[in-house]
């Protein structure tokens, strides 16, 4: 789902995987740093059965992720920085359940879910688990414990921008989703693993 631009300058799909960099559509990625601990209690999620009640799903364990999915006042390859308050309405307003988890900024492939977003001194700071309940979910959790999936990556519509010389100050954003990657757009951003 992509939605136009309200910034008025097209942005740019420019986050992990596809080699979309500088493609024109509605919605843009980009990315931060990501630190993991492993839970071992099985996840439970609910899902909407028949009669419109909740009935538990159990998946046998999940991965409890924690990073930073904005670095404020830090350009990215893309020339793209964020200012502190950025995120604050859009959080407030999308909370994060309404905010999806990602792999490789696929809109098929949500892999977990984010249990808090907030803003703090460094940046936006989120945690969630990815889950093992569908094949993507288990890929995802294997390669970030492997080492080889070290990046976050926000996708997002931005509401309010300022060109200040090659730089895109972001004052205002709306936040669809944080994505795992290979590839992130803050060169530092990398995983660190902490095990229960």
């Amino acid at each position: 789902m992509i939605l136009p631009s309200e910034a008025g300058e097209g942005d740019r799909r420019n986050g992990g995987g596809g080699g979309e960099h500088g493609q024109t559509v509605g919605m843009e990625y980009k990315s931060v740093t990501l630190g993991v601990s492993t839970a071992s209690a099985p996840s439970t999620l609910l899902r909407q059965g028949f009669g419109g009640s909740p009935s538990p799903v159990h998946g046998g364990g999940a991965l409890a992720i924690t990073g930073h999915a904005s670095l404020w006042g830090v350009a990215d390859l893309a020339g793209d920085v964020v200012v502190p308050g950025a995120f604050a309405a859009s959080v407030a307003r999308r909370g994060p359940g309404g905010v999806r988890m990602l792999y490789q900024h696929g809109e098929r492939t949500p892999v977990g879910v984010w249990t808090r977003i907030e803003e703090d001194d460094r940046g936006l700071r989120v945690e969630g688990r990815i889950l093992d309940i569908t094949p993507e979910g288990r890929m995802a959790a294997a390669l970030v414990r492997a080492g080889a999936l070290d990046g976050l990556s926000i996708g997002f519509r931005a509401v309010r921008a300022r060109r200040d010389g090659r730089l895109r100050v972001l004052a205002e954003v709306d936040l669809w989703e944080v994505s795992l990657v290979t590839f992130p757009m803050l060169p530092g951003a990398r995983v660190g693993m902490v095990t229960g």
